[in-house]
C-alpha cells in the first residue's frame, strides 16, 4: 500500500489539454516522478494557473501513467473557475503538482472477475483500474453511466484496456439503456459470478452501489469525491464517516471498502 506521505511538489509540464466530450478534457503531462510513484485510485493536485488568489489546488484522478514515457494523463471535468483555468493550459505550459496522495484501488490479491462501475468523470479512476487488471492478468466487465451522448467518455478506453463487456447507460437515452447504473448493477451482479465492485461517480451512485452489493454478498470499494483541499491531511476539508470514526479522505481513502463507510 502507497505511504501518502510519500507525496511531494513537482513542477510539471503539459504535453497535451484536449477537449475528450463534452465539458470534459483530457490533460497529458510530463512528470517521470510521479509517473513512476502514483498508483491506480491515488490522485494529485494541481495549483490553478493564471490566478495568484486561486490559493487552493484542484484534486485530480488519473486514468494512465506510462513510466516509460514519463506521462501521467487525466481527464477532468470543468466545473468551476479553477477547472476552467486548467482547461486553459496548453502544450508546454508549466504548472505546480502534489501527489501521488492518498490511498488507491485495494487488488492485492488480484480479483478472480471484478467488475467496475463508473458513473460521469468517475470513470477516470476506473479506466486507471482497468489497466492494472489487465496487466495483472484479471477478466472483467464495466458498466459506465453519463448524462448524455455528448458527454460520454471512457467506452473506448475500456475497449482498448481489455474489459470483455462494457455496459453503457445515460439519462437521457442517447448512449446505451436509458436509466442508471445502479438499475443494471443489481441484474449484472445476479447474472454473473463477480468476486469484487470497484466503483467511482456521485455519492449517491456509490451509496446505492454500496447498498446493492451488500445485498448481493459481492466486496465493494468506492473512490469517495471529496474536496481534498491540502492533500495531506492538514485542512480537514474532506472528511468521510466511517466504522472506525471520521477519517480524512486524502490519507485515509478516496478508495475505501464500501461496508467502512457510514452512509
Amino acid at each position: 500500500m502507497p505511504n501518502p506521505s510519500s507525496a511531494r511538489v513537482h513542477e510539471v509540464s503539459v504535453v497535451s489539454n484536449d477537449v475528450v466530450a463534452r465539458g470534459i478534457y483530457r490533460l497529458v503531462i510530463c512528470a517521470p516522478e510521479l509517473a513512476e510513484a502514483i498508483s491506480p485510485g491515488q490522485f494529485m493536485s494541481l495549483t490553478v494557473p493564471g490566478d495568484p488568489s486561486q490559493v487552493v489546488r484542484i484534486p485530480l484522478s488519473f486514468s494512465c501513467a506510462l513510466p516509460s514515457n514519463g506521462t501521467v494523463e487525466t481527464e477532468y471535468a470543468v466545473v468551476g473557475e479553477g477547472t476552467r483555468r486548467i482547461s486553459q493550459l496548453g502544450s508546454g505550459d508549466h504548472v505546480s503538482v502534489l501527489g501521488p496522495a492518498g490511498h488507491g484501488w485495494q487488488l492485492d490479491p488480484m480479483p478472480g472477475h471484478p467488475l467496475l462501475v463508473a458513473g460521469g468523470i468517475g470513470i477516470t479512476p476506473v479506466v486507471a483500474a482497468a489497466r492494472a487488471l489487465t496487466a495483472g492478468g484479471a477478466r472483467y466487465d464495466a458498466i459506465i453511466g453519463t448524462r448524455t451522448a455528448h458527454t460520454l467518455w471512457g467506452y473506448d478506453e475500456l475497449l482498448s484496456c481489455g474489459v470483455e463487456q462494457v455496459v453503457v447507460t445515460s439519462d437521457d437515452g442517447t448512449a446505451g439503456d436509458r436509466g442508471l447504473v445502479t438499475d443494471v448493477l443489481e441484474p449484472a451482479l445476479a447474472a454473473h459470478e463477480y468476486d469484487l465492485v470497484l466503483a467511482c461517480g456521485p455519492e449517491a451512485m456509490m451509496r446505492a452501489c454500496a447498498n446493492i452489493c451488500d445485498a448481493a454478498d459481492v466486496p465493494c470499494q468506492v473512490s469517495m469525491e471529496r474536496m481534498m483541499t491540502c492533500g495531506f491531511g492538514a485542512c480537514g476539508t474532506c472528511v468521510v464517516s466511517t466504522t472506525h470514526g471520521n477519517v480524512q479522505a486524502c490519507m485515509a481513502g478516496p478508495v475505501f471498502e464500501a461496508k467502512e463507510v457510514e452512509w
